[in-house]
């Protein structure tokens, strides 16, 4: 699975994940996306599961401030769009909150979901609280794996008592 990443550059770049992915090889920086991409949309309508591995070839981040988001992803990226089920972001700006994940941490946990645990962890390892993202999210992230389709994730949620939302 390969890793893309369409960069807005509307953040600090010394903070970027997506760079840093980008620097280290691990993630291409692209202009146009392709129809075989999931694209990771925390607006989109469907949430990511394991068999959208099957759709694509690549999983694209759109790195942007979490303050533009809304006018950001407005616009239509083309590929298939897929939000993530709710994780908890383990970086030191958003950390253990729900769903304000950075850009390699929101890639990370689409490539453990769709079973591609080495790319997750690799990505992870190039960021001193990478691990924290990891054990914050390990359990729920072998859960999601297993999930067929998008209905189990509120009974799955809420064994976790966490509150779902759409």
């Amino acid at each position: 699975m390969n890793v893309q990443v369409l960069m807005f550059k509307q953040d600090d770049p010394k903070k970027c994940t997506a760079a840093k992915l980008v620097k280290f090889d691990l993630a291409k920086s692209i202009k146009k996306i392709t129809s075989r991409t999931i694209i990771l949309d925390p607006f989109a309508k469907q949430t990511l599961l394991k068999q959208d591995a099957k759709l694509a070839d690549s999983i694209t981040g759109i790195d942007c401030s979490w303050n533009l988001a809304d006018s950001t992803f407005s616009k239509k990226f083309g590929g298939i769009p897929r939000k993530l089920p709710p994780l908890f972001a383990g970086n030191p700006v958003n950390y253990a909150k729900l769903g304000k994940l950075t850009t390699v941490e929101a890639i990370a946990g689409a490539a453990f979901i769709m079973g591609f645990h080495e790319l997750g962890k690799e990505l992870l390892s190039k960021f001193n609280w990478g691990h924290t993202f990891y054990e914050l999210n390990e359990n729920l992230l072998a859960d999601y794996e297993k999930i067929e389709i998008e209905e189990q994730i509120g009974p799955l949620l809420a064994e976790y008592g966490i509150a779902h939302v759409d």
